[in-house]
Formats: structure tokens, sequence, C-alpha cells
């Protein structure tokens, strides 16, 4: 049973930090990859209604302004 020890053990561990590699190699690739969504696009997914906003903003003290805030 030397080879259990000597040879499987071994092979095992190689194997499965292989596998642990190419699992996280191929995450950050699917995470990271190029695209041609930008931030703006996903705005209007999440914003309220331009009256809502305004509502928002005279309930907060605030005020609205159309400009980009520059």
């Amino acid at each position: 049973m030397w080879w259990l020890n000597d040879i499987i053990v071994p092979a095992v561990l190689i194997l499965g930090v292989s596998c642990f590699v190419w699992l996280v190699r191929s995450s950050t690739r699917r995470s990271v990859r190029k695209n041609t969504r930008t931030a703006e696009d996903l705005y209007p997914l999440y914003a309220d209604s331009i009256r809502k906003q305004r509502k928002y903003a005279k309930e907060h003290g605030g005020q609205w302004r159309d400009d980009e805030g520059s």
C-alpha cells in the first residue's frame, strides 16, 4: 500500500488544486469580459419617474435640477 501514500494522494491533491485554479480563472474571465453595456444603459431600469424624483426632492428640502449637476 506504499503506492497509495506516495502516488494516489499527491495526484488527488494536484487534481483538486488544478480544478480550483480552473474554476477561479473561468469565473474571473466571465466577470470581467468586455461588453457593450454602460452604466448609463442601466439607469432607466432603476430610476423613478421624473415626477417621483421631483416629489422626493421637494420632500427632502432639495431642489430639482434638469442639468447634469455641474
